[in-house]
């Protein structure tokens, strides 16, 4: 067998779909849908916040991201509230009925985020934090997975196996683009490791478009090449006002641009015989 078992095919051929419990109706991450998450990189205010999150909803987003904790190259960047932006979570999945997805750093935090939160985000940077995945295996929550920085497939998939291994089979993997040489974008955007992790592993897989380009004009293009790939949805950053974001701005849509996005991929969906949620 490979390496990754639970994870692989060998062990289980059929496609695995995500029911994600939110304060609405259920949400499916997997084969025979396209899902969209989307919402600004960071919560910044009550606001803010609370604001994109019913534009989105009447969008038609399906899901919430919004970080809380926010890894950052620079320790003088925006880190986010922290445990102060639970209440604002709250509020959105109240008024929304929409799940939230939120960005874990720290095993220690499961416990305060695991009622406010419907899906544990485990950042690139975090992808290979055995003692934060073990603990993630050990919890009845869906986990959303992002490929590390530099990391292989199978590292990607083995990372994957420590949840599956604990006992929590609720995994979407999801591609956020890899460091290489190029300058020009912010990472390069693997579209074959869509198809390729489809291919090794029964589990959904979902493209970030906007952490792996860093740039918005290019977010919708790979978007659409995502869903024509076969991913299972879409993670996108949007902001009201980009310019005056507290962390990626650059890479953020505009609501309006953001329904331009959606236009463009239920298209491409229906060819695939993909459900787009409403």
């Amino acid at each position: 067998m490979r390496p990754f078992k639970l994870v692989s095919r060998d062990y289980k051929a059929e496609d695995t779909v995500i029911k994600i419990e939110g304060p609405g109706r259920p949400v499916f991450v997997g084969q025979g849908y396209c899902t969209n998450i989307a919402g600004s990189c960071a919560v910044e205010s009550p606001e803010q916040y609370l604001e994109l999150a019913q534009i989105l909803k009447a969008s038609g987003a399906n899901m919430l991201r919004g970080g809380l904790f926010k890894p950052r190259t620079s320790p003088y960047s925006f880190q986010g509230m922290g445990r102060e932006g639970l209440q604002i979570l709250d509020e959105a999945r109240r008024i929304t009925g929409l799940p939230v997805v939120t960005e874990i750093m720290d095993l220690h935090d499961i416990d305060c985020l695991y009622d406010h939160v419907d899906v544990f985000q485990v950042g690139s940077r975090n992808m290979q934090n055995y003692s934060l995945l073990d603990a993630l295996g050990r919890v009845n929550k869906p986990v959303l997975l992002k490929r590390g920085l530099s990391a292989t497939i199978e590292e990607w998939l083995l990372a994957a196996e420590y949840l599956l291994s604990g006992g929590n089979w609720q995994v979407i993997l999801c591609e956020r683009g890899i460091r290489t040489f190029e300058t020009y974008t912010r990472n390069t955007v693997d579209i074959g490791a869509v198809v390729m992790a489809k291919e090794l592993s029964h589990l959904p897989v979902i493209v970030d478009p906007s952490h792996a380009t860093g740039k918005w004009r290019m977010v919708t293009p790979v978007a659409a090449a995502a869903i024509a790939a076969g991913a299972d949805g879409l993670m996108v950053e949007v902001h009201q006002d980009p310019d005056r974001a507290l962390s990626d701005g650059k890479q953020s849509l505009t609501p309006e641009n953001y329904l331009q996005l959606l236009s463009r991929i239920e298209a491409i969906a229906q060819l695939q015989n993909k459900l787009i949620q409403h």
